[in-house]
C-alpha cells in the first residue's frame, strides 16, 4: 500500500447561549450547524457503516460546542427552532403549489428534509447527538480528538501567562475524558496556531499528535527531510503533521474549489431575505435573517439566479468527488516514487460541510465510497499512521498557523488588538488568586474560583477577534468580550476583599454554565 490519506474535520462554534432571552439571534448559528452539518454527517457515517464501506475518519469536537450539544435548554430550543423550519416549509409548500413544477419541488425538499432531521434528533436519538459520535468511535469509523478549552489562540496566551495555555489545554483535555471516558491521542491546536513552547503542555496532557499548516513544518529546523507528507516529531515528543495546500485548496479555495461551482446551491439567497418578514413567522420573529430554505443555485455572481437544481447538485458533487480522488491517487503516486509511504493530511472546518457548502456531505459520503476500492492509497487517521510508522524526523516546527497568510494577522487586527491587554491583565489576577488558595481552599471559594476560570476561558476565545476583524457580528462578540471580563473583574475584586454576592455569582454559574469540573489549579 503506497500511501494514504487523513480527512480532519475540525467542528467547533463559540459557546453561545442565552437564558436570559426568550429567542437570541446568534443561537442560531448553533442550530444551523446541528442541521446542516452535524446531522448530515453523522447519518452519512452511519449510512457508510451499514453499506460496510470502511470509513476513516477524525473529528475535533471542541469543548464549546460539546457542552452545547449536552444543554438541556439549547436542546428544547433546537426542538423549537427545527418545529418553526417544518411550519414554514409547510406554508411555503401551499404558496407555490400551482407555481412552476421545479419551484413546487423545493418546499417539498425542505420539508422532508426538516422532518427527517427532527425525527433523526428527537425520536431516534433522543436528543443526545453526542451518544453517535461515541458509537462510531467505538465502530472504528471515526477518530475523536481534542481541542482547547474555549478555543484560544495559544500562542499569544502562552506569551502573556504561560498558565492560561496550560489550562486552555489541559481543560480541553479533561472535558475530553468526561466525555469518552479516554485520553485523546491527537489535539486539534485552534486556528492550527502553534509556536515554540505548547508541545511540553501537549505532551503533559498525554497527546500523541497534532496538526500544523504546511509551513510550521517547511520552516522547521531542521528542514524536514519527508517535506509535508510525513509527521516530525517536536522535541518534546508529539507528533506533527501538516495541512496538503493542494487538497485543501481543491476542497476550499473560494475561487478554485469545488463549492464555488455554480449548480450547487447559493448560502446567501435566502427567503429571510426575499420574503415579507410577516410570512416567515416565527422563524424570523419579524426581523430579517437566514432562514435556511434557499431556492437558488450560486449560477453567477449578479443577483439574477436561477433555481436550485437538486439532482444536478447531487451529480455535480460525484464528480467532484471522483475528481478529488483522481488528484489525490496521481499525488500520492508521485510521492511514493521516493521511497516512504507518504500520509496526505487533508484538515477542514466540519462546518464547510453542509452549513456553508450544501452538498458537501454528499461529496465525501461519494469520496469514501471510491476510496474504499482504491488501490493506490487508503484512507486512516494520524493515530493509525504513527502506530504502523513510529520511527520519524525530530525538528523544531516553526511559528504558525492556518490563518490569513499564515500567521496571526486575523486575530491581532486593530479592530480586536484591544482586547490582548485586558485578557494579560485578568489572566495574570487569575494566577495570582489561584496560588493564594492553593493550600487551603473552602467550598465557597473553590465555587468562586471554578467561575472565574470560566469567564477568562470564555473572553479568550479567537472566534471573538475573528468577528470584530470580518465585522459578520461585531457587536456581539465586542459584547461578548466585555462581558466575560466584567464579570471576571467584579468577582475577583469582590472574591479578593471577601465581599462576593453569591447571587451575582449563581447567576454567572446560570449563564456561563459549561465545565462542571472545570480545575482552576492548573493557573499555578
Amino acid at each position: 500500500m503506497p500511501g494514504y490519506l487523513a480527512l480532519i474535520l475540525h467542528a467547533h462554534l463559540p459557546f453561545v447561549r442565552h437564558p436570559e432571552h426568550e429567542n437570541f439571534l446568534e443561537e442560531d448559528w448553533f442550530f444551523e450547524a446541528v442541521t446542516e452539518t452535524y446531522i448530515p454527517l453523522l447519518r452519512m457515517m452511519r449510512r457508510l457503516l451499514d453499506d460496510s464501506v470502511p470509513v476513516k475518519l477524525t473529528m475535533s469536537l471542541t469543548p464549546t460546542l460539546c457542552a452545547m450539544l449536552q444543554d438541556k435548554l439549547l436542546r428544547e430550543r433546537y426542538m423549537q427552532h427545527l418545529d418553526n423550519l417544518i411550519d414554514l416549509s409547510a406554508r411555503e409548500q401551499k404558496r407555490h403549489r400551482n407555481h412552476h413544477p421545479q419551484l413546487r419541488e423545493l418546499p417539498d425538499f425542505y420539508f422532508k428534509m426538516f422532518c427527517e432531521t427532527r425525527a433523526f434528533f428527537v425520536d431516534e436519538r433522543k436528543c443526545d447527538l453526542l451518544s453517535l459520535f461515541r458509537e462510531l468511535r467505538d465502530a472504528g469509523a471515526l477518530e475523536i480528538i481534542a481541542s482547547a478549552a474555549t478555543h484560544g489562540l495559544l500562542p499569544i496566551l502562552q506569551q502573556q501567562v504561560p498558565q492560561t495555555a496550560r489550562a486552555q489545554i489541559l481543560t480541553g483535555r479533561d472535558v475530553y475524558v468526561d466525555l469518552f471516558g479516554a485520553e485523546p491521542s491527537g489535539f486539534w491546536l485552534p486556528e492550527c496556531a502553534y509556536v515554540s513552547g505548547l508541545e511540553p503542555i501537549l505532551q503533559q496532557a498525554n497527546i500523541r499528535w497534532f496538526v500544523l499548516d504546511a509551513h510550521g513544518l517547511l520552516h522547521g529546523r531542521p528542514r524536514p527531510c519527508r517535506s509535508i507528507y510525513a509527521p516530525c516529531y517536536a522535541p518534546a515528543g508529539p507528533a506533527a503533521f501538516a495541512r496538503d495546500p493542494d487538497a485543501s485548496r481543491q476542497v476550499w479555495s473560494a475561487h478554485e474549489g469545488y463549492p464555488g461551482d455554480p449548480v450547487y446551491r447559493d448560502f446567501y439567497r435566502d427567503i429571510g431575505f426575499d420574503l415579507p418578514a410577516e410570512h416567515l413567522g416565527p422563524v424570523a420573529r419579524r426581523s430579517r435573517k437566514f432562514s435556511g430554505v434557499k431556492y437558488y443555485r450560486i449560477t453567477g455572481s449578479g443577483n439574477d439566479k436561477q433555481l436550485y437544481d437538486r439532482a444536478a447538485a447531487e451529480g455535480a458533487a460525484a464528480h467532484h468527488a471522483r475528481h478529488f480522488l483522481e488528484q489525490r491517487r496521481q499525488q500520492i503516486r508521485e510521492i511514493s516514487d521516493f521511497g516512504f509511504d507518504p500520509i496526505v493530511v487533508a484538515p477542514f472546518d466540519a462546518e464547510l460541510f453542509g452549513h456553508w457548502w450544501f452538498e458537501g456531505p454528499i461529496f465525501l459520503e461519494q469520496f469514501i465510497r471510491l476510496a474504499a476500492n482504491e488501490r493506490d492509497f487508503r484512507l486512516t487517521t494520524p493515530s493509525e499512521y504513527l502506530a504502523t510508522h513510529p520511527t520519524q524526523q525530530i525538528i523544531e516546527p516553526a511559528t504558525s498557523t492556518w490563518g490569513e497568510n499564515g500567521h496571526l494577522g486575523v486575530w491581532l487586527d486593530p479592530s480586536s488588538a484591544w482586547i490582548y491587554p485586558h485578557l494579560h491583565i485578568a489572566a495574570q489576577r487569575m494566577s495570582e488568586a489561584a496560588r493564594t488558595h492553593a493550600e487551603n481552599c473552602r467550598e465557597f471559594a473553590d465555587r468562586v474560583l471554578k467561575q472565574l476560570t470560566r469567564e477568562l476561558l470564555l473572553a479568550q476565545s479567537s472566534d471573538w477577534a475573528f468577528l470584530m476583524k470580518t465585522g459578520t457580528a461585531r457587536e456581539y462578540a465586542t459584547k461578548r468580550t466585555t462581558d466575560h471580563l466584567a464579570r471576571f473583574s467584579r468577582l475577583h475584586d469582590h472574591f479578593v476583599t471577601n465581599e462576593v454576592d453569591e447571587e451575582f455569582l449563581r447567576d454567572c454559574e446560570s449563564r456561563d454554565n459549561l465545565f462542571p469540573n472545570v480545575n482552576w489549579r492548573y493557573y499555578i
